[in-house]
């Protein structure tokens, strides 16, 4: 594992100082083939239309920089719902093709686990595409297969994938 000179993770309270960077990064992991709700190819003003719609008081949004260029990125949306205090739900986990393989999306998730119990939630939950490389961090992460959905999502070659959903019970 290659390791950085400057690696930091930010909360992101605002958009509007990081729109482009971070729409550059969603039009970059989607045509690279990345399952997080887009097709290829991605258009930059849909990309900046999508994170202008992101924040809320329920969703929390981590950066992870790399000499200060924005390489990743996660949310933490906290369930609302009275029955659901005690969860949330890891989304949107992306990172920048030049810089996977290198503990990027690791510390992206240990910094969404650490916020989730610093909220009062002890369980997680996530879907991932059945196959992707992103199922392997997750099971060495601890998440627990939970099942499959069959014709979940659309691929970018028209063909309808299944999603796998996990959870991991924090401690």
């Amino acid at each position: 594992m290659e390791v950085f000179r400057v690696l930091n993770i930010e909360e992101l309270e605002s958009i509007e100082a990081y729109i482009v960077p971070l729409s550059e990064l969603l039009v970059k992991v989607v045509d690279d083939g990345a399952s997080i709700g887009f097709l290829p190819p991605m258009k930059l003003p849909d990309a900046k239309h999508y994170w202008q719609t992101v924040l809320n008081p329920n969703v929390i949004l981590y950066v992870a920089k790399i000499d200060n260029e924005i390489v990743g990125t996660i949310q933490l949306h906290l369930c609302t719902k009275q029955n659901g205090l005690h969860r949330a739900e890891i989304a949107k986990l992306m990172t920048s093709p030049n810089a996977r393989r290198k503990g990027v999306a690791r510390f992206l998730m240990n910094t969404a686990e650490e916020r989730a119990i610093k909220e009062g939630r002890n369980l997680l939950v996530l879907d991932t595409r059945e196959g992707d490389p992103s199922n392997l961090l997750y099971q060495s992460l601890g998440y627990i297969q939970a099942g499959k959905v069959p014709n979940f999502a659309l691929s970018g070659e028209g063909k309808l994938e299944t999603t796998v959903i996990y959870y991991n019970i924090l401690h």
